[in-house]
């Protein structure tokens, strides 16, 4: 087979993914699932009584879900200009979340000693904790990029 056949074919598959956009309506039904699933969270803590473990990690998990939507969706206009603002918040996103990872559990456990007398054990940050901070880290500086460009 010849190879530039399909070295282009990798590049189609890959600018198909680099490329891949929900429909811009799906930016309201993200927010939905987002605001419906912090609903949920206020009730499940509140009003519901017994073992609801099982209820938080489902809510937390269709939280990000509905913020991934969110941050995937299609802007009404759509040109190179905002795509590069897009490519640029994931890049920052990325980043602040990689410092955030390596320094929170840090700072945790600095406040833990300073406020109890003995100190607890070192902890790490979860996968929820750090997606849900990339996302809303992303989705906060692609509309503050896309405000001030």
């Amino acid at each position: 087979m010849n190879v530039k056949k399909i070295i282009e074919c990798e590049q189609n598959k890959f600018t198909k993914i680099i490329n891949f956009r929900l429909s811009s309506k799906f930016m309201t039904v993200g927010i939905a699932i987002v605001t419906l699933s912090i609903v949920m969270m206020f009730v499940r803590a509140f009003a519901l009584e017994g073992d609801t473990e099982w209820l938080k990690l489902l809510l937390q998990k269709v939280l990000l879900v509905g913020l991934l939507i969110m941050s995937i969706s299609r802007d009404k206009e759509e040109d190179e200009m905002i795509t590069t603002l897009r490519s640029q918040s994931y890049a920052i996103a990325f980043v602040i979340g990689v410092v955030y990872a390596l320094v929170m559990p840090y700072v945790e456990f600095g406040v833990d000693s300073v406020v109890e007398s003995n100190v607890s054990e070192f902890k790490n940050l979860g996968d929820f904790q750090v997606l849900l901070f990339m996302l809303m880290i992303q989705l906060l500086f692609f509309h503050n990029l896309k405000r001030y460009r």
